[in-house]
């Protein structure tokens, strides 16, 4: 017995089985950045009026840097796997969705890199 659908079949396609993971570690990723999000918002409204020497003490404090780096990480993370389902979904022709893709893991990737870059230079210094 086979359950795979007729368009499948004649395609020689199947499951990629790695949608439910998808599925599973986007909303994760969702719900570990309500708290870091939440905590963002406040920090930085806090800091209203603030001037860059106070900024950069903030910014030095461990905590503070740490929680920075776990929302710098967890949004570009979350934001990466966001546009991958958007190309997946519509990019028809496989050679730009590939190259999209690849761009898109790139560019997220030195954002994060840069950006956890300049956290830890700030704070360490």
């Amino acid at each position: 017995m086979n359950l795979r659908s007729p368009l499948g079949q004649a395609r020689g396609l199947g499951s990629a089985k790695d949608g439910t993971h998808h599925f599973w570690v986007q909303r994760v990723s969702a719900v570990a950045l309500i708290p870091l999000s939440l905590w963002f918002v406040f920090s930085v409204a806090n800091l209203a009026g603030a001037d860059y020497e106070q900024v950069r003490w903030w910014v030095g404090y461990p905590a503070v840097a740490v929680t920075l780096v776990l929302f710098i990480a967890a949004a570009l993370y979350h934001s990466m796997l966001g546009v991958q389902v958007v190309i997946e979904d519509y990019v028809g022709n496989e050679a730009a969705k590939i190259t999209a893709l690849l761009l898109s893991k790139f560019l997220h990737l030195v954002v994060a890199v840069a950006s956890i870059f300049a956290v830890l230079k700030v704070a360490l210094g």
